[in-house]
């Protein structure tokens, strides 16, 4: 990626040694992201690397909570990725509305708000306040393509 024309949240996101991806393509009948007035609000986003997810299972189980909390991270890197497809600049984002994080998880696994931490601890990285959000994380019993995580947003923007 060319640093002529980064916007200061990727260049914020460069200093961490994040690179935004392309948007991943859908992996059913949707769009990555949807604007409505001032609002982008994303798909679930799967933690894909290269097209490919780094880690399947269940939290709790096949998965450790250190390593989800990890790919929550990839996850919101790519719904930030699908933000500026469709706005153009994410220096455009004004506010981080709501997040939510969906974490398939073993029957005995209750951690999800730790490893959904993984996709709110890097928005306010790289937004500061503006990255600052109203949070739901959810347990489930599976997720597409047996992802461990899934997360989505909604942002303002101006």
């Amino acid at each position: 990626m060319s640093t002529q024309g980064t916007s200061a949240v990727e260049a914020r996101l460069a200093e961490l040694g994040i690179e935004l991806p392309a948007v991943a393509a859908p992996v059913a009948a949707y769009v990555p992201a949807v604007v409505s007035g001032n609002h982008v609000y994303t798909s679930g986003q799967l933690p894909f690397i290269k097209g490919e997810l780094p880690a399947t299972g269940k939290v709790g189980a096949q998965v450790d909570a250190d390593a989800a909390k990890e790919l929550a991270q990839v996850c919101i890197v790519n719904a930030l990725a699908a933000v500026k497809a469709v706005i153009g600049d994410l220096d455009r984002i004004t506010r981080i509305v709501k997040v939510v994080g969906f974490v398939a998880s073993d029957p005995t696994f209750s951690g999800q708000p730790g490893v959904i931490n993984g996709a709110s601890e890097l928005l306010v990285k790289v937004l500061g306040d503006a990255g600052v959000h109203a949070r739901s994380a959810v347990g489930v019993a599976v997720l597409p393509l047996d992802a461990p995580v899934e997360v989505e947003l909604i942002a303002e923007f101006k």
